[in-house]
């Protein structure tokens, strides 16, 4: 008896799961649509959306045009009845994204602000965030929580930042973190987060890989509707796939790994440490800018068919280099295509969607997702 309370229990949360998000992607409906599309009873729906609205996340706002018979009430989700807070550290910055429940970015922010593993750099990065909130007239009662990005490896199990080398961090608690915090914190890895930036937007159509290029070169793979993290929270980790055998060093230590290729640096290095500087040299055409490009884009269409011929699915280029591809996404295309052994014609490699502020945004929409699937 209680195994068949527990089920029935987890079935009424998958509905009510499965109805808000319908929802919150469809806009302005009515509990007719959802019965038909989600192929669940009428008398259910109705039953979900009238808790729903009692939760005061979703609301009635009027009623549809007929289309022969009673009109439907028009059913709204209250966008901004809940919202998060993403926040992604890197080594001498900080990026705060607001988002509400159906992922629209409310505001944004970078700040310089060197990282130092100490109690007043949290501090400082709370009190950045509590400005950050003020400034956006935020009611701190409709905050879920902050969601914080690392460039490391992010063990959730063990409930850690395992390692980040590029912060100097190893076996760092979350909860040494959060405790500066004044809301619930989750804790993932950079390149996951802008992974999951990509993968609302996507609303769950299909799978693909985030190839981050950034400072240093990550990768996630997101599938119906998720991450994947592999035994070791690894998964994705293409910055160290080999690309040259005993090849250029790369920061880890070993020689040939894809990062010491494709990083952002190798290109910002070469226009005084701006990435803009540098796409504006290519602009120009540059011969310096567009010896550098041309070697890049190599090695990156290696990587890319690689992952794909291994995937066999559709590869986002995100980061700060994919913020930038613009007109030069043809350049990495024409590379790849040419190395693929079955000659696809549909294109598979895609520009990221977000150009600013991708994992910082991911961070809070993976706050978002934690509340929706409790719901």
């Amino acid at each position: 008896m209680d195994q068949k309370k527990i089920t029935n229990r987890e079935v009424k949360k998958k509905n009510r799961n499965e109805v808000f998000r319908y929802i919150c992607v469809h806009g302005t409906v009515s509990n007719p649509d959802i019965s038909y599309d989600l192929k669940m009873s009428l008398p259910t729906v109705t039953q979900i959306t009238k808790e729903l609205i009692a939760k005061g996340l979703v609301e009635e706002k009027g009623e549809l045009q007929s289309t022969g018979g009673r009109r439907a009430k028009a059913l709204s989700a209250v966008v901004n009845a809940k919202l998060a807070v993403g926040l992604d550290i890197t080594k001498n910055h900080i990026t705060l994204a607001l988002t509400n429940i159906i992922g629209e970015m409310l505001g944004y922010k970078r700040i310089y602000l060197p990282y130092h593993s100490e109690d007043d750099y949290y501090r400082e990065v709370n009190e950045r965030l509590e400005q950050f909130l003020d400034e956006n007239k935020i009611d701190r009662d409709t905050v879920l929580g902050v969601g914080i990005s690392f460039p490391g490896i992010i063990d959730l199990d063990r409930e850690w930042i395992a390692y980040s080398h590029i912060l100097g961090l190893e076996d760092v608690p979350f909860a040494s973190v959060s405790s500066f915090f004044s809301y619930p914190c989750s804790f993932l890895n950079d390149a996951n987060a802008g992974a999951c930036a990509e993968g609302f937007r996507e609303k769950g159509s299909g799978s693909f890989f985030y190839l981050s290029l950034s400072n240093t070169v990550g990768g996630a793979i997101f599938s119906r509707n998720e991450l994947m993290q592999g035994k070791n929270f690894r998964c994705g980790e293409v910055g160290h796939m080999t690309v040259v055998a005993d090849g250029a060093e790369c920061y880890c230590g070993k020689k040939g790994c894809l990062d010491a290729y494709c990083s952002a640096m190798r290109l910002s290095d070469a226009a005084n440490g701006k990435l803009e500087q540098f796409f504006a040299l290519l602009d120009q055409k540059d011969v310096g800018a567009t010896k550098i490009w041309d070697s890049y884009t190599d090695y990156l269409a290696i990587a890319v068919n690689n992952i794909h011929m291994v995937l066999d699915c559709d590869i986002i280029l995100g980061g700060y280099v994919g913020s930038y591809m613009g007109t030069y996404f043809q350049d990495i295309w024409n590379k790849v295509s040419k190395r693929n052994t079955f000659g696809e014609k549909d294109f598979y490699v895609r520009e990221c969607s977000y150009k600013v502020a991708a994992a910082a945004l991911g961070a809070a929409l993976h706050m978002i997702e934690i509340f929706v699937s409790q719901i």
